[in-house]
């Protein structure tokens, strides 16, 4: 679902009919941009779209002193039928987006407490500020604004202050999240380094160890070997064609 156009047909099916301009001041009096994805720079574009469309009729083009012409627009029955069809995909659809903040709270192990407390405390005061806006928008209501628009406007407010809840709720506990970091930080790290020293320990006590006639001692470095003692059998001047094995006592 398209909201520029929603915004547009839904705009000239209430007001009647209106040149770009127009429609642009009543998005920003509406504040659509704090509500809406719909953004006033958008609305120009919109128009000619709608208009190669047919859902839109210029009507007439006006020009007044040495103000560029400006074309006013009317909706046309087919646009009305695509004005119902936008409006009724819009009731229908039950849309809660996943918030990246979500995911990057899951992946933030490593932070330290003082540097997320920074980013939420930051947070906090961005949805201030548009909660602020809101006050004021509600505050300075216009002659022609409807109940329906009080509940939009009350809508996005309530949504507000369900985000301002839960970012004070993580600022509660930033510092159990910072304590949840450390251990994992820490089970890693215990378990890379005892496996390492196990393993070199292990290969010390256990390897497999030869000698050959000159009284050289090799290592075989395995785990897991017998301990044993291989000899070349090779005695002064003789051939040594026999090799005898001795168990060697630790």
């Amino acid at each position: 679902m398209n909201p520029t156009r929603l915004f547009v047909l839904g705009a000239l099916a209430r007001r009647g009919p209106m040149y770009g301009h127009q429609l642009r001041r009543h998005a920003r009096v509406d504040r659509a941009d704090l509500w809406s994805d719909v953004r006033p720079g958008s609305l120009y574009s919109a128009l000619h779209r709608l208009e190669a469309e047919g859902l839109i009729d210029p009507l007439r083009t006006e020009k007044s002193g040495n103000l560029p012409a400006r074309t006013v627009y009317a909706i046309t029955p087919e646009g009305r039928q695509e004005l119902r069809a936008l409006r009724s995909e819009a009731l229908g659809e039950v849309r809660l987006r996943p918030d990246p903040v979500d995911l990057a709270l899951a992946v933030s192990a490593d932070l330290d407490e003082d540097t997320l407390r920074g980013y939420v405390e930051d947070r906090i005061g961005a949805l201030s500020a548009q909660r602020t806006q809101f006050d004021h928008h509600r505050d300075r209501a216009w002659p022609d604004q409807t109940v329906a628009d009080d509940l939009v406007t009350e809508h996005a407010r309530m949504r507000i202050d369900a985000e301002l809840g839960w970012h004070k709720m993580v600022l509660d506990r930033i510092d159990k999240l910072a304590a949840d970091g450390t251990d994992q930080t820490d089970g890693r790290t215990d378990g890379r380094s005892d496996g390492h020293a196990d393993g070199h320990a292990d290969g010390r006590i256990d390897g497999t160890t030869r000698t050959d006639g000159t009284g050289s001692v090799h290592s075989g470095g395995r785990g897991g070997g017998t301990g044993s003692v291989h000899s070349g059998g090779r005695g002064g001047g003789g051939t040594g064609g026999t090799s005898a094995r001795s168990r060697t006592p630790l």
